[in-house]
């Protein structure tokens, strides 16, 4: 992965708390899963950074590299790789994802 994709990653990450590399944007996701991960966190009013990763080739490919994962969408919260679109939606359902948001300091709506 060429330096100049790897730093654009890490700023993305370093910089926003919440970050969902994605296809497509949070308001006009381009894949089912991407929808799905981002309707979660629009469900839990988590302010979040969505990264377009269908803009740039290497970002499409450098992500993977970076997160030795094979599949987008990806989440990161505060520097931390927590998944795709199989475990986000499994801990969104758990209660899991609303814990871990809370151990991070992260504001979202909790259920009343």
């Amino acid at each position: 992965m060429e330096q100049q994709t790897n730093e654009l990653i890490k700023n993305e990450i370093n910089n926003n708390e919440v970050c969902l590399f994605m296809k497509g944007t949070p308001d006009a996701p381009q894949c089912g899963f991407s929808m799905a991960v981002s309707n979660i966190l629009k469900i839990l009013e988590v302010n979040f950074k969505g990264v377009n990763v269908l803009e740039n080739q290497e970002l499409r490919q450098g992500i993977k590299e970076y997160s030795d994962w094979p599949t987008i969408p990806q989440l990161y919260i505060k520097n931390e790789f927590v998944g795709g679109c199989d475990i986000i939606k499994e801990m969104f359902e758990s209660g899991e994802l609303t814990k871990l948001f809370e151990s991070k300091n992260i504001n979202f709506k909790k259920k009343e």
